[in-house]
C-alpha cells in the first residue's frame, strides 16, 4: 500500500468589503452580520497545526486520485463557535464534506474589534495532495 499523506495549508484570507473571491461576487445570507476583517482575527484554539491534523483524506477521493484545493468560508461568532460554513470552491470526493465537518467541530479564539469579541467571516484554503 502506498503511503498517502495529506498536505494541507491553511491560509487565512482577509475578505474585502467587495465580497469577492477569485473575481466572483459572493453574496451569502447573513453575510452582513459578520465583519470581513477585525483588529484581531479569529484563529483555531488548537492552532493551525492542530486543525490540520483533524483533516482525514477521504477514501473516495484517495481511490479516485482526487487532489486540489477546497476553499471554505467559516462564520465565527463572538464566542469562537462556528455558526456556519460555506464551501466556496470544492473538489468533490468527500473532501468538501471533510473540511466542512472539521470546521464546524472546531473552536476558535474569537475575533476582536476595539477590544470586544465580534462576529467575523474567515476564508480558509485546504490543499489535498496525494503522495
Amino acid at each position: 500500500m502506498r503511503v498517502i499523506s495529506v498536505k494541507m495549508f491553511l491560509i487565512l484570507v482577509i475578505m474585502l468589503s467587495s465580497k469577492t473571491i477569485a473575481g466572483k461576487n459572493i453574496i451569502l445570507p447573513g453575510d452582513e452580520d459578520y465583519l470581513p476583517i477585525a483588529e484581531v482575527m479569529p484563529e483555531p484554539v488548537e492552532g493551525l497545526a492542530g486543525l490540520m491534523k483533524k483533516i482525514n483524506y477521504p477514501s473516495i477521493a484517495r481511490s479516485a486520485g482526487i487532489e486540489g484545493r477546497v476553499i471554505a468560508m467559516a462564520y465565527i461568532n463572538e464566542n469562537g463557535g462556528v455558526d456556519d460554513v460555506k464551501i466556496i470552491k470544492g473538489i468533490g470526493g468527500g473532501c468538501n464534506e471533510e473540511v466542512e465537518k472539521v470546521l464546524r467541530a472546531s473552536k476558535f479564539k474569537p475575533g476582536q474589534k476595539e477590544g470586544k469579541p465580534v462576529k467575523v467571516k474567515l476564508t480558509m484554503s485546504f490543499v489535498f495532495k496525494l503522495n
